[in-house]
């Protein structure tokens, strides 16, 4: 069995979007937070870089990660914030 999944890195939202951000960054963490398998979500801002928010995320196993994805991709804000500039680590416990 392969261990848990973990994300980890940040989302930069441009400034022009940074006004009408927060409802779609709100459901999103409330979305992922329900979903079955996950155990840690977490958006918070960066103090030192404004419109970034660090991600950090934690799945029970790749199957639950792979089903956040699958949601996430179907989301309004994977709409709103594509092309946002991002970057990720992405871990599984052995």
């Amino acid at each position: 069995i392969m261990g848990k999944i973990h994300l980890n890195g940040y989302i930069d939202i441009p400034e022009d979007k940074r006004d009408i951000a927060a409802p779609y960054l709100a459901e999103h963490i409330r979305l992922t937070r329900a979903e079955a398998g996950c155990i840690f979500f977490d958006l918070p801002p960066d103090p030192q870089t404004p419109g970034r928010y660090f991600v950090r995320e934690s799945f029970k196993d790749r199957a639950a990660f792979e089903a956040h994805q699958t949601r996430n991709h179907a989301s309004v804000w994977y709409v709103f914030s594509a092309g946002f500039p991002r970057a990720y680590d992405l871990t599984e416990d052995d």
